[in-house]
């Protein structure tokens, strides 16, 4: 007897014998566990995916460095003011009056705050030290003095940039204006942290007479979206959850036809779940876009194995069998097939740990932690509790309803079940041509598959968004403020929500040349930068604003005049001086944007061409950050994403193979340990490959992008395709081990587990699929695709895997890989 059959032994005789020791043990683990779910925390959005990469870091440092941010960042937000006219007296005061407020209260540790307004009051008092002395200079000034103040900062290019589009300098007026805000925080400050300041400066804001947050005054922040995006994972909970609940009742319902029995699985189910919630908060995992989708693959696997438990226990009680040895043999056959649906699907989610993605790891961790604990409830657990409930059933006058195994007998199920295997007899070999065939061309065509990332993607669908909104608490979704903000800096300032492609210099600016080599990088630029007049690179860096400086104040010009031995506009030498200067200037602010504080480090910001291919523009980027004798390190949301998606594509290919190898190994060994044929796990892994080329075809044919919510998908769908298989090919080594023909063994395995399969695969379609409906579009096509995954597995056990082993058993003994000869002499059976 090997390992494995005294293990099995051993659960026979505690789950017959000591059945409610078992049910007792295992309430006690999960009430353990559950000491474990409150220390769950939650993390969304790109942010996940963009910590180790070389761009993102050199964006921190810019974030960190520059007062003028690249897409914002921890300790910064925005707050959008929209007015008839932001730049009239009373408009004015109100802004800085928001300033002041914010700036005052200790708690909000507000570092700084900056503005037009702010710009304007500095025109009028030099030496105001507050926002509130700028706010009475403002309010004080006489009409003539406020228009030439106006003026004074708009010559001097800080008004500008600050306000909408739409500002008009004759007539002084725009309707929409920007309010910066810096907070003093640490390094290590978290996310609820930034997030907790950020909703309290919202009702500091909201408490200024003539503001009304959300509405003509909007506070935008990292803090803000990232609650705001965490906020999505709770409202797609709320919608999605409930309607998961509803189909896979109603599935079990028709799988299980026995009120007892169905309490019994979904017990089974909740356990399995709860486990994993409580492992993840023990371990310190957060719940993340991606372990989204953990749990409805918990519930598919938890499904399939519950009907096959239930269906497998009734066809020996069918045959009057008393409760005891039903079991034994139903657990004597399905246990070694779950142990290797088990072992195989943890092969497929474990590859994730390979991935370069934090929250891609940490789905393959949670995700095999889960699959372990479902084979360990549905495997022990279950059996108990059934055992049990039954024993109670013969002592009691409690009624039995469906007890036939689903698919049995004469029914229609079983007719159309029927269809594979009567393929397999009329034309064996065109079945399965035409779904190898088949699966090579998906994956062939899936090839051209696209990619995508970026924080937009993490976005929800508006148009949904509109049409959940009408229904009624608790399931209506939140206001989401970063949609309206992502409106405003479109459509008002003409900004993309993607930052500005970036050369972030890396080095000291303070050289004789450093001005120098910063200008030439605009020179010839490639194609896909927008360019000047000049042939010169569409570009903001230090040596911008120095010129745009230099064009406002003749006595800044001549300083740079003499500075400048080549006479190109470009001081040379001197350099430090003209910083001084210009740092001393109604041009600081935007100056201390392009060079640090300590003249460490400078940018240089780069505008795309309209139209251009964003892989294109990232590529031109990284080349001349390769081709400048500056140390420079490319960067920007466009570099960052375009990082991400190189490594999405080789993560995706790489878990794969990984999953692939590590499955075809441990089956081949498997099979040739328990069955003496490694053969059989070949069998199981011909259709997988077919169901992983139909998905990726899938993939490319519904216009599904590879992401790296969804890049698990190819490497999770081995393991569910295993799934399916492996309990096909294992029931049919079984009955074909006992003596039967190949033809009468087909017919037995597709009667008794076919049935099993078909109720797994509506329930976890429906349960998977319902992710349809989520609110952001990420989920809702993993769910599409975990879905589409599992029914295309279910179509080739049922219809490939008859043809397949009827094709193998004639054609395999010519490479020595037939299926019986002295096979059946061995004497090996897993459920004897």
């Amino acid at each position: 007897m090997t390992a494995v059959d005294r293990l099995i032994e051993e659960i026979d005789r505690v789950v017959t014998e000591r059945p409610l020791a078992v049910i007792a043990v295992f309430l006690l683990v999960t009430v353990a566990f559950g000491g474990g779910v409150t220390g769950i925390e939650t993390s969304a959005g790109a942010g996940q995916f963009t910590q180790d990469i070389p761009a993102q870091r050199a964006l921190d440092d810019i974030n960190e460095e520059f007062e003028t941010s690249i897409g914002g960042s921890a300790t910064s937000a925005q707050v959008i003011v929209s007015d008839d006219n932001v730049l009239s007296r009373d408009a004015l005061v109100r802004t800085l009056e928001t300033q002041h407020r914010l700036e005052s209260r200790s708690t909000l540790r507000v570092a700084s705050t900056s503005s037009h307004a702010d710009a304007i009051a500095r025109q009028l008092d030099p030496d105001a030290a507050n926002a509130a002395e700028r706010r009475d200079a403002v309010a004080e000034a006489t009409p003539a003095e406020l228009r030439r103040a106006i003026a004074d900062a708009d010559a001097a290019g800080v008004v500008a940039p600050q306000v909408s589009v739409d500002y008009n300098p004759t007539a002084q007026a725009a309707g929409t204006a920007i309010v910066g805000i810096s907070y003093d925080l640490p390094e290590a400050a978290t996310t609820a942290r930034v997030t907790e300041l950020q909703t309290r400066s919202v009702e500091v804001v909201d408490s200024v007479p003539g503001n009304e947050a959300g509405e003509n005054v909007i506070l935008f922040g990292d803090g803000v979206l990232q609650s705001e995006i965490t906020a999505l994972l709770t409202d797609t909970a709320i919608i999605v959850f409930p309607a998961a609940l509803i189909l896979i009742v109603g599935f079990l319902i028709f799988s299980y036809r026995d009120p007892i029995d169905m309490a019994i699985g979904i017990t089974a189910l909740l356990m399995s779940l709860l486990w994993t919630f409580g492992f993840m908060g023990y371990a310190g995992i957060p719940f993340s876009d991606s372990l989204v989708t953990v749990f409805p693959l918990l519930l598919a696997v938890g499904i399939d194995f519950g009907i096959h438990i239930v269906n497998r226990y009734r066809e020996e009680r069918a045959t009057g069998a008393g409760i005891e040895t039903s079991m034994r043999t139903t657990t004597d056959q399905l246990l070694i097939a779950f142990l290797l649906v088990t072992i195989t699907t943890v092969f497929g989610l474990a590859s994730n740990l390979v991935s370069p993605f934090d929250p891609n790891r940490d789905f393959g961790l949670v995700a095999g932690a889960g699959i372990t604990f479902t084979l360990i409830v549905f495997g022990v657990f279950l059996p108990a509790a059934k055992v049990f409930a039954d024993r109670w059933r013969e002592r009691l006058p409690i009624p039995t309803f469906g007890t036939s195994a689903l698919g049995a007998g004469g029914s229609r199920l079983a007719r159309v079940l029927h269809v594979g295997v009567d393929l397999s007899r009329i034309a064996p070999i065109a079945v399965v041509a035409v779904l190898l065939v088949g699966g090579a061309a998906g994956g062939a065509y899936g090839t051209g598959v696209n990619t995508e990332f970026s924080e937009e993607a993490f976005f929800p669908d508006q148009d949904r968004l509109e049409t959940y909104s009408e229904l009624p608490e608790p399931f209506a979704p939140t206001e989401y403020t970063f949609l309206d903000v992502l409106n405003i800096f479109e459509e008002e300032f003409e900004q993309d929500f993607v930052g500005s492609v970036t050369l972030y210099i890396d080095q000291s600016v303070r050289d004789d040349d450093a001005l120098e080599l910063i200008d030439r990088t605009t020179r010839n630029p490639p194609d896909t930068f927008a360019t000047t007049d000049q042939r010169r690179a569409a570009s903001t860096s230090i040596v911008t604003v120095i010129d745009d400086h230099a064009e406002r104040d003749p006595q800044f010009a001549a300083l740079v005049e003499r500075n400048d031995r080549l006479g190109n506009g470009v001081p040379d030498r001197n350099v430090d001086e003209v910083y001084d200067a210009l740092l001393d200037s109604p041009a600081e602010q935007r100056a201390r944007g392009y060079v640090a504080a300590d003249r460490g480090s400078a940018r240089i910001d780069y505008t795309i061409r309209p139209g251009v291919d964003n892989s294109e523009a990232v590529a031109d980027v990284r080349q001349l950050a390769e081709r400048t004798p500056l140390e420079a390190v490319p960067t920007g949301d466009l570099v960052v994403n375009e990082a991400v998606i190189d490594l999405l594509t080789e993560s995706a290919i790489r878990s794969l193979f990984t999953a692939f190898g590590l499955t075809a190994l441990f089956l081949a060994l498997s099979y040739a340990y328990l069955e003496g044929k490694a053969v059989y796990g070949l069998l199981n892994l011909v259709p997988v490959l077919v169901t992983v080329g139909l998905l990726v075809g899938s993939m490319r044919l519904f216009s599904i992008p590879l992401t790296p919510i969804n890049a698990p998908i190819l490497s999770v769908s081995i393991g569910l395709g295993v799934d399916y298989t492996v309990h096909f090919v294992h029931r049919f080594v079984d009955e074909y081990q006992a003596g039967l023909p190949i033809d009468e063994a087909l017919d037995v395995t597709i009667a008794g587990t076919g049935g099993a399969l078909t109720g797994s695969m509506l329930t976890t379609v429906s349960g998977l699929g319902v992710l349809w409906l989520a609110v952001i579009p990420l989920l809702r096509d993993f769910g599409v695709l975990l879905a589409l995954g599992v029914f295309y597995a279910y179509l080739c056990s049922i219809l490939l895997v008859p043809s397949l082993v009827v094709v193998w058993a004639r054609y395999g003994d010519r490479v020595g890989l037939g299926l019986d000869d002295g096979l059946r002499d061995s004497g090996v059976r897993s459920s004897d």
